[in-house]
């Protein structure tokens, strides 16, 4: 259906009706608001140039593929276009004084065209039909035109899974993001703390809903918050929260306290603070004794046998190795017999009470103790 005078002619206000000696055109002048909402308009004629003081337009719940051509209609502040078939926000930029602008249910992948409006307090473009796997995008130019006036910003249903690009909107007073892919807290922790006059937040639908504290958390984040996911935030549910927080940071900055202290204290000991370190001494080590004998008789017999070896010729002292043959003793071990020299062997064999390593005879013995002086 294409607009024509007739349908603007029936689609005003009661408090603006024509009067009989009226013209047409003197008549659609004097409009300040349109109610063309739900009439299955497709097209927009130039009839509608002729509404000069036209502040509101509903256009709303009509089949539009595009926005309408306002290039005479620069005095419009609020626009409704929500539940169309727009695919593309264009032929805004006459509209200067827009504060207000309604695109939500239509078919826009990218917010652009908007970095001329530099009065636009309310952008509303939730809920886009968009293809499969795609999310809304925001053209950079507009948001920093944006960044300087726009309060209410509604961005629901738009496959969204960050929002770090909404950054920049820091006079936001109220968001709206619900049923959208959002899953970091940090990120959101990041972007409250930049949006400080925010009092209404709404998350709904969105898997960052179902974390642990999910919603005391958001209140510490944001101390102007009043009214979070439709419920609104009690002062006394808001002192609550925040006095657990102040216990749960103190506790924890007390940790970390305590064990920077003691990092610190392991760190200055220097060489002189460590601890003396004991060394046990042994008062004897393990020695042998030949059985049956006591001890000062083994000593004595062991002095007498250390002042023969000093006097025996230098083969015999250990000056040069003297080679003999193994015998086998009695047990069916191997030892090596003493040289048979003359007189030393007689010495000898009575020093080791008459017992012959040359016939085979073997010497067991066992272990002592000889003291020794450290």
């Amino acid at each position: 259906m294409k607009l024509t005078l007739d349908t603007i002619a029936r689609c005003t206000s009661g408090y603006t009706k024509k009067k009989r000696d009226e013209s047409v055109e003197h008549y659609l002048k004097r409009l300040t608001h349109l109610y063309l909402e739900d009439r299955g308009i497709d097209e927009i004629g130039d009839d509608l140039a002729l509404c000069r003081n036209l502040t509101v337009l509903y256009l709303y719940d009509n089949k539009l593929p595009k926005v309408p051509n306002l290039t005479y209609n620069h005095n419009i502040t609020h626009l409704y276009l929500q539940n169309n078939q727009i695919c593309r926000v264009e032929n805004l930029t006459p509209l200067r004084k827009l504060t207000k602008l309604y695109l939500g249910g239509n078919c826009i992948t990218v917010v652009e065209g908007l970095d001329k409006l530099d009065a636009l307090q309310e952008l509303h473009i939730e809920h886009q039909d968009l293809p499969p796997g795609e999310k809304i995008l925001f053209d950079p130019r507009s948001l920093v035109n944006l960044s300087k006036t726009l309060q209410v910003l509604n961005v629901s249903g738009n496959n969204l899974d960050s929002i770090t690009d909404l950054l920049c909107l820091r006079d936001l007073t109220q968001f709206s993001a619900s049923d959208n892919h959002l899953t970091d807290m940090k990120e959101l922790s990041h972007l409250l703390s930049a949006w400080r006059y925010l009092w209404r937040l709404d998350l709904q639908g969105n898997p960052l809903c179902h974390k642990s504290k999910y919603r005391d958390r958001l209140i510490v984040m944001a101390t102007n918050l009043e009214v979070l996911d439709g419920k609104e935030i009690t002062e006394t549910s808001r002192q609550f929260i925040k006095n657990w927080q102040a216990s749960k940071d103190e506790r924890k900055r007390k940790n970390e306290l305590a064990l920077l202290h003691k990092n610190t204290d392991l760190g200055s000991l220097g060489e002189k603070d460590l601890p003396p370190v004991s060394i046990q001494r042994h008062a004897s080590i393990p020695g042998y004794i030949m059985p049956g004998l006591p001890r000062k008789q083994f000593e004595a017999v062991l002095a007498r046998s250390n002042t023969l070896t000093s006097s025996a010729p230098p083969g015999l002292r250990g000056d040069k190795k003297v080679s003999a043959p193994r015998l086998k003793n009695t047990y069916g071990t191997t030892v090596q017999p003493r040289p048979n020299t003359g007189h030393l062997h007689k010495k000898m064999s009575s020093v080791t009470m008459g017992t012959d390593f040359s016939a085979g005879d073997s010497m067991s013995v066992q272990p002592v103790h000889l003291p020794i002086n450290m």
